[in-house]
Order: structure tokens, then C-alpha cells, then sequence
């Protein structure tokens, strides 16, 4: 592109930003599109999505013209610029979007046996029992952490005794309910 025609289009970009100027908008369209077009064909897009992405981008050029600054660089490098940024961008939105159907995290879960539901059931039964065996103070301290979620500080806090105390306790809990159910 030479300096003539450089200067030919930042006019019509121009008339464009500033009087909405259809004819002009009609010439950059018929000049730039195909090349655009062309360009993320290469870039491996199919042709309707780069027909698609070619509207956008001439969408753009008709309402944010004023951005352009012919003194920066050629209204080709702007719109080729703006063509190369939105193309990543919908790699990026695509690629982000498709996930694999068999991930077992997207799977429902198996269906528990049995006897399966029996052996939980009596596991829980021991635990527990064995809970309900612990003192007072570390038996309320467990229950806070494992089945309220609190922290160890807001146990500490509520209880008024030092973090140090609530800590130790939870390990002794911890401790005893281990050799409780190592015993059974």
C-alpha cells in the first residue's frame, strides 16, 4: 500500500468518525473486508466465521472511528490489529467452552451397593459412638471444626481460651477417637 492510498484512507476513516459518511464506509468496506476475510481463512477459521468476525470488526470501524490516529499507524494495521485481537478472543471464549462429556467430574456418581451403605452406615455408627465417649470440651471443639466448618481461631474465640488450648484439645480428640476405633 503506498503513502497516497494510506492517506486516501485515513480520509475515508475520518469521514467516517466524523460525518458517519456512508460512500466512505461503503469504499472501506468493499477494500478491507475480502482481505480480512481472506486473512483469518488463513488463520483457520471457516468461512462463516470469518465472514462473521470480518462484520464486527466493520462494525467497530463504523461506530469507534474516532479511535483511529492516522499519525500511529495505517487505518490496515488498525483494522488487521483489531481483526487479530478479536479472532484470539473467540479462540479463547470457544476453547473455554468445550468440555469432555465423560470427565467424571461432569458424571454422576455410581450408586452405592448394599452392602456398601451398610458397612457406612455402621463405620458412622462407630465414629459416633465413640464421639460421644470423648469429654465435654473436646467433644463440642470436633463438632465446631468438622460439622460447623469453624475455624480453629472462631472455636478459640467463642470459647474464650487461647488457640494454642483449642488446638491441642482437637489433637487429643483426634488421638483418643483413633484408639477407640483401632480397638473395635
Amino acid at each position: 500500500m503506498d503513502a497516497e492510498e494510506r492517506q486516501r484512507f485515513a480520509a475515508l476513516a475520518k469521514a467516517v468518525a466524523d460525518n458517519r459518511d456512508h460512500q466512505a464506509f461503503s469504499i472501506l468496506f468493499d477494500y478491507f473486508a475480502p482481505r480480512m476475510k481472506t486473512w483469518l481463512m488463513r488463520q483457520k477459521m471457516t468461512s462463516s466465521e470469518a465472514e462473521e468476525l470480518v462484520q464486527e470488526i466493520m462494525i467497530v470501524l463504523w461506530h469507534k472511528a474516532y479511535l483511529y490516529d492516522s499519525t500511529r499507524s495505517s487505518l490496515s494495521t488498525w483494522l488487521f490489529r483489531i481483526a487479530r485481537n478479536r479472532r484470539i478472543d473467540l479462540r479463547r471464549r470457544t476453547s473455554t467452552r468445550i468440555f469432555d462429556e465423560t470427565d467424571p467430574a461432569l458424571l454422576p456418581p455410581a450408586e452405592i451397593a448394599a452392602d456398601e451403605m451398610v458397612a457406612n452406615d455402621d463405620r458412622d455408627a462407630k465414629i459416633r459412638a465413640a464421639v460421644e465417649q470423648l469429654p465435654e470440651e473436646q467433644r463440642e471443639m470436633l463438632r465446631a471444626a468438622f460439622f460447623l466448618g469453624q475455624s480453629h481461631s472462631a472455636i478459640a474465640e467463642a470459647a474464650g481460651l487461647p488457640l494454642g488450648t483449642v488446638k491441642s484439645r482437637i489433637r487429643l480428640a483426634f488421638g483418643k477417637l483413633r484408639k477407640m476405633l483401632e480397638q473395635e
